[in-house]
């Protein structure tokens, strides 16, 4: 089996290279990494353009839409047998690839979930309220999917192709986490989740979450879990 990295890209000029870098260094049975650019207008278009390798695809969007806009996208141009999602801000680890990957590689799991919250990883300490608001998210979201994940919101979500492929999904934002989340639970597929180290960034570092993607989270929970079976 082999996989496909997604990564969803907006103005990451200062991050982007090394992110790339990394996730190739990864040990991982890599096939392609795609990049999705959703309008940067920091210079990360013009990085992305100098790329010259068979492993790397980039997309770009014309207008900006958002991280689930741009991971439909990456979706849809995937040819791997495994698809993972990877940001593009450093605020996740790259390295930490494999160990997510190895149960789908293993034939345990057809989905996992990184979690921030289980295990022993390091962990930046940043904003209380954002940890407070993702736990409230999960839990809101467990008690309609009837899964018991720990971090709902985490960016990083691995999946069978196979398993992609059965899902439709609608969300141009951050409410694609849980609108993927409530899809695959009804799925009745097998779900692992594994520890993951963080290194959050301030919004003065260029975080782009607000209070209005957890609003528009709630809203994803209630809509793809309640009204859309």
């Amino acid at each position: 089996m082999n996989v496909s990295v997604i990564i969803p890209v907006y103005n990451e000029v200062d991050t982007v290279m090394t992110v790339l870098e990394r996730v190739q260094a990864a040990q991982i049975p890599l096939k392609e990494i795609i990049l999705v650019d959703d309008c940067s207008q920091d210079g990360t278009p013009d990085i992305l353009k100098k790329l010259d390798s068979p492993l790397i695809k980039v997309f770009y969007h014309e207008v900006n839409q958002g991280k689930g806009a741009a991971l439909r996208t990456g979706f849809a141009q995937a040819t791997g047998d495994i698809v993972a999602i990877q940001d593009a801000d450093l605020e996740y680890n790259p390295a930490e690839l494999p160990k997510l990957i190895q149960p789908i590689l293993e034939g345990h799991a057809d989905v996992v979930f990184g979690s921030r919250f289980i295990g022993s990883e390091l962990h930046r300490v940043v904003y209380y309220w954002h940890m407070l608001g993702n736990q409230f998210l999960t839990m809101l979201s467990n008690m309609l999917t009837n899964l018991n994940l720990t971090d709902m919101e985490c960016c990083y979500k691995i999946f069978k192709k196979e398993i992609l492929d059965k899902i439709q999904l609608e969300e141009n934002r951050f409410g694609i986490e849980p609108e993927l989340t409530a899809k695959v639970a009804r799925l009745n597929c097998c779900i692992f989740e594994g520890s993951v180290s963080y290194y959050g960034r301030t919004y003065a570092e260029g975080k782009k979450i607000t209070w209005k993607d957890g609003v528009r989270a709630i809203y994803a929970i209630l809509k793809y879990n309640l009204f859309r079976r």
